[in-house]
C-alpha cells in the first residue's frame, strides 16, 4: 500500500488529508474514492484499521476537520452543511474523481449534506452509527449514551476517544449546537444516491429502530448491522470493508437486499 498526509486549505479552513491506497493507485482517478469522515471530538484514527482494510481494494481518505486531530481550529461554529461541502472540497482539491462518502456519528450528518449539496461528484453514501436519535436530541441524554457506550468500545478506541477529545475541546463545543440541531431525517429523503446504513449490535447511541428509519427513509436505502458498538467500523473493520466494496460493486441496493 502507499500512504501520504496533506494539509490543504480551502476558504481559510485547513483540513488535513490521510490518503491510503494500493500500490500505484494513489492518484488514479478512474475509480471512486472512498472518503472517511469522523465524528465529533475524533479524528483519522477513528477509522484506521477500516481504511487499512478499505485499502486493499480502494483508494480511501481519511479526513481531519478543522478542530479535530491536532488540525488548527475554526475559531467559530461552523454549521454541519458547511463541513459538508467543505470535506468535497478539500478531497477533490487534492485530485480525485467520484466519490463514495463514508461518515461515523458526526460524520453521518457531514457526508448526507456533501451528498446533497454535490449530487455529481457523490456516487453513494454510507452512514455508520447515524446520529441523533430525534427522541434524545439533547447535550445531557447524548453524553448518557456516550458513556454507556464506553463499557463495550475496548481498550483500543477508549484510548482513541479520551486523547482526541481532550486535543478538540475548543472546536468540539462549538460544533455541539449544530450537530444537536441538524436534522438527518430531513437531509437523507433528499439524496438520490444509494445510501447504506451500517450499525453495531451493542450501539446505545445510534439504537436499532433509528437505523431503521434512516434506511427506510432514503430513496434507495438499506441497513446492515454487524456485531459491535458505536464505532463498529473499527471492530469490525474486514466485515466493514467487505459491505462497502459490495455496495459499490452493485452500485445499487437490490444486491444488499
Amino acid at each position: 500500500m502507499r500512504a501520504k498526509v496533506e494539509t490543504v486549505e480551502v476558504g481559510g479552513l485547513r483540513v488535513r488529508l490521510h490518503t491510503l491506497a494500493p500500490a500505484g493507485r494513489v492518484r488514479d482517478s478512474l475509480a471512486p474514492t472512498v472518503v472517511l469522515v469522523h465524528g465529533i471530538g475524533m479524528s483519522h484514527r477513528s477509522f484506521h484499521r477500516s481504511q487499512v482494510a478499505l485499502a486493499a481494494e480502494h483508494r480511501t481518505v481519511s479526513v481531519d476537520l478543522p478542530g479535530f486531530g491536532g488540525v488548527p481550529g475554526a475559531g467559530r461554529r461552523l454549521s454541519i452543511e458547511e463541513l459538508g461541502d467543505l470535506v468535497v472540497r478539500a478531497v477533490r482539491s487534492a485530485g480525485t474523481g467520484e466519490l463514495v462518502l463514508a461518515g461515523q456519528s458526526m460524520g453521518t450528518q457531514v457526508v448526507a449534506e456533501a451528498a446533497r449539496l454535490h449530487p455529481e461528484i457523490v456516487r453513494s453514501v454510507v452512514l455508520i452509527s447515524p446520529v441523533i436519535v430525534p427522541e434524545r436530541r439533547s447535550a445531557v441524554l447524548q453524553a448518557v449514551d456516550l458513556a454507556r457506550d464506553s463499557f463495550v468500545e475496548g481498550v483500543r478506541m477508549n484510548t482513541v476517544l479520551t486523547t482526541d477529545y481532550l486535543r478538540s475541546v475548543p472546536q468540539y463545543l462549538r460544533e455541539l449546537r449544530p450537530m444537536l440541531r441538524h436534522r438527518l431525517e430531513d437531509t437523507v429523503p433528499r439524496l438520490t444516491q444509494p445510501v447504506l446504513v451500517v450499525r453495531g449490535t451493542q450501539d446505545p447511541i445510534a439504537r436499532e429502530d433509528w437505523s431503521g428509519r434512516v434506511a427506510s427513509s432514503a430513496q434507495r436505502g438499506v441497513l446492515v448491522e454487524l456485531p459491535g458498538p458505536h464505532h463498529v467500523q473499527e471492530r469490525q473493520p474486514v466485515a466493514f470493508a467487505r459491505l462497502v466494496d459490495e455496495f459499490q460493486r452493485v452500485r445499487t441496493l437490490e444486491g444488499l437486499r
